[in-house]
């Protein structure tokens, strides 16, 4: 079977572009939705967690994400220090999920494929591609945040053009182009490879 990863920076339709594969019978796992599943349910997730961020991080069980959030927003090293923990448990869980899939292909939708390392478990890489001026607008109706707050989290993420290049198919999303033939055409492609 094939594995496919979608990918693209904040507010790109990523996960849009994900729904519409979704439509045409091929499973989605989304790692940002999973990997939260994960800190909360996974033992040997949480307790390195704990470890690193202490236990008060755990309230009644579950992940205190607020508090997370102050502690890693304005300190890199920290937030390098949580993905080295989350990042190999979900692109774990991905491939388990992947090996139990029965369809041509399955796609994996992630934000960071190419910064977690994720894309050499893949054997191809679809990039959903938006100008920014675009992608900050979606995040504020979307997220009600401010312009800073999303540059912020855009500077945690490769640069958009530099990701495309890196990526095997680019998808546009820019409300110009139309979405579904732009997956159509790929989901074809996908269709006539053979499994690597």
């Amino acid at each position: 079977m094939i594995k496919v990863g979608i990918t693209g920076g904040i507010g790109s339709g990523k996960s849009t572009v994900a729904k519409v594969f979704e439509t045409l019978g091929i499973p989605v796992f989304y790692a940002d939705a999973r990997a939260k599943i994960l800190m909360n349910e996974n033992e040997a997730l949480r307790q390195k967690i704990q470890e690193s961020f202490g236990k008060d991080i755990y309230v009644y069980g579950k992940l205190d994400k607020k508090h997370l959030s102050t502690i890693i927003f304005n300190d890199p090293e920290k937030l390098a220090l949580l993905n080295s923990m989350v990042h190999p448990a979900t692109i774990k869980d991905a491939d388990d999920w992947m090996k139990q899939q029965t369809t041509h292909y399955a796609v994996k939708e992630a934000a960071l494929i190419f910064e977690s390392g994720a894309q050499q478990y893949l054997d191809y890489v679809i990039g959903v591609y938006a100008p920014s001026p675009i992608r900050i607008q979606r995040v504020i109706k979307r997220d009600n945040v401010t312009v800073e707050e999303i540059k912020a989290r855009m500077t945690k993420q490769i640069d958009e053009e530099m990701k495309m290049r890196l990526c095997d198919f680019v998808i546009t999303n820019d409300e110009q182009e139309l979405l579904i033939p732009q997956v159509l055409k790929i989901h074809e492609q996908l269709l006539m490879v053979n499994g690597k």
